[in-house]
């Protein structure tokens, strides 16, 4: 009964070698793409949204003919600022990393739902295009009515996490202060002696 669970266990570690080996020497780019999209408030009326795709080569081997294409925003709802929507790199080594960003400017009002940036690439020894997908962006609520910022808000949170620190903090300092610092009515009080 012995010998045959260790018969099993050896030959699903053999198993699982091979298919390890199988997948290690498997020798294709793998591209990992993270979207991400910030608004920025300028003025009454006026939202920008800055968009920044990151994307990795997590794979073994070169992509090649990279082209990445962001057609998710309409021009209808948004307007171009600075950058481009879609950028093209002669290649991606193993491992490597390459960041595109384009800011626009929204014209009008609402929830925006984008879609994934598309990127394309070339692996040498497959003839077709291969193609992945960024991450999504979460929704937008574009040029939303927003409660005005309260310009103090960080301080108030810095005492309620750090409050009962900084008064004791205030304390100690203040005793020393008195302690070190000579007194008025004593230094008048030496001077009439004399």
């Amino acid at each position: 009964m012995a010998n045959l669970i260790q018969a099993r266990l050896i030959h699903l570690l053999l198993a699982f070698l091979f298919v390890s080996s199988t997948i290690a020497s498997s020798d294709v780019p793998f591209i990992v793409a993270h979207k991400k999209a910030t608004l920025a408030r300028l003025k009454s009326g006026v939202e920008r949204v800055s968009v920044s795709i990151e994307i990795y080569n997590q794979g073994s081997s070169t992509a090649y003919d990279v082209t990445l294409n962001d057609a998710s925003w309409p021009g209808d709802v948004f307007d171009i600022v600075s950058g481009e929507t879609s950028k093209s790199w002669e290649r991606l080594d193993a491992g490597g990393h390459l960041s595109h960003s384009f800011e626009l400017e929204a014209k009008t009002k609402g929830m925006f739902h984008g879609s994934p940036a598309v990127i394309t690439f070339r692996v040498p020894t497959k003839s077709a295009l291969q193609e992945a997908l960024s991450t999504p962006i979460l929704p937008l609520d574009v040029l939303a009515d927003r409660p005005p910022e309260k310009k103090f808000e960080w301080v108030k949170r810095l005492l309620a996490k750090y409050g009962s620190l900084i008064s004791v903090v205030s304390f100690v300092v203040l005793f020393v202060y008195l302690v070190a610092s000579p007194s008025k009515s004593a230094a008048k009080g030496s001077k009439k002696k004399r």
